[in-house]
């Protein structure tokens, strides 16, 4: 297909709808769709939900002339699937309303689809094209494809720091270091990751409850590095209100919404551990651990994304942000009073 300037607005419309499931999906991907007739949109849906309905389900009920959909052409942001799961094969459905044409940005990675999508609806006599924005759809699937293709979780490192490069006071006294936007901010990356990290004294010195009170979304499940079990019981992280993983040396039983996994000693920590959240499904992880677990996770290469919140005052001494020389710098912007800069791994 010689792509034109219409099928480049319709695919980047079904990147925009499928942005709309931030949070809601996982582990599904995000998967957008735009049906067409003769230039003019009759439909659209994105999946909005993990369990729920697919985005070409919701597009296709969305057309009221249902009658025009075998001259019509899809726009989707992921090969349909093939496979039963939650719910059934979209490609079947496509294929049942005898649609004339299927453009696709990604081809999908899951072994379980892989290219069998696009086979079922080309054996069905559909035109099937691909690769339309491909760059766009990795970049917005980035967390999915690294899950597929790497095996691991999506690991996104965040951390604020001082004009003069601290992340907290003397001790690890905790210090309030970002102003309010930048905290709502925070809250917003929560709801976006499946899981959020944090290292023993992080977790001891600032008793975080890691949650998204302070924006809508879905709470991540709590990953507590605790190796010799020393952290007080009557921490938030131990309240039950959400899912909780600490990994550990030591055994200890599992209870309601919290799980312990003993690690080996001999082995290295964090590959373990990403090995862990992998089997578990979890797809992206946020850390927000304090500078060891930082330095141990940059200097293994072990990370995606690093966003740093920089404020204008000074501490003057205490406990030093990591010094890795970062490069690879995708967004700079102002919030409030603090710069927040986004890297990306290459």
């Amino acid at each position: 297909m010689s792509a034109t300037t219409f099928d480049y607005l319709m695919m980047q419309r079904a990147l925009d709808l499928a942005r709309l499931g931030t949070g809601y999906t996982r582990p599904n991907p995000l998967v957008g769709c735009v049906i067409t007739h003769q230039g003019r949109i009759i439909g659209e849906g994105w999946h909005r939900q993990y369990g729920g309905p697919h985005a070409e389900v919701h597009a296709v009920q969305s057309v009221t002339a249902q009658h025009l959909l075998p001259q019509s052409r899809v726009y989707v942001t992921l090969e349909p699937c093939s496979h039963f799961g939650k719910t059934p094969p979209c490609a079947d459905l496509l294929i049942e309303k005898k649609v004339a044409e299927v453009v696709v940005c990604n081809l999908d990675p899951n072994p379980l689809v892989a290219g069998r999508g696009i086979q079922k609806l080309r054996d069905a006599g559909i035109q099937v094209e691909t690769g339309l924005l491909e760059a766009q759809g990795r970049q917005l699937n980035r967390r999915f494809f690294t899950f597929q293709e790497q095996q691991r979780p999506y690991v996104v490192l965040k951390w604020a720091e001082t004009a003069d490069g601290y992340l907290a006071g003397p001790y690890f006294q905790p210090v309030p270091i970002s102003g309010e936007l930048a905290r709502v901010a925070v809250h917003q990356w929560r709801a976006e990751e499946h899981a959020i990290l944090v290292g023993t004294r992080t977790a001891l010195h600032d008793n975080p409850r890691l949650n998204v009170r302070e924006w809508p979304g879905q709470n991540p499940v709590r990953v507590v590095i605790d190796k010799n079990l020393s952290l007080p019981p009557t921490h938030h992280l131990f309240d039950g209100s959400q899912p909780t993983v600490v990994f550990t040396y030591r055994e200890r039983a599992a209870k309601d919404n919290l799980s312990y996994v003993m690690l080996s000693e001999a082995e290295d920590l964090f590959p373990q551990i990403l090995h862990n959240l992998f089997q578990r499904h979890i797809q992206s992880v946020l850390v927000e651990g304090g500078p060891t677990v930082l330095h141990s996770l940059l200097k293994d290469g072990l990370w995606d994304e690093a966003r740093v919140i920089r404020s204008r005052q000074r501490l003057g001494g205490g406990v030093p942000a990591p010094q890795m020389g970062l490069t690879g710098l995708q967004e700079h912007r102002l919030l409030g009073q603090d710069e927040v800069f986004c890297y990306r791994r290459a």
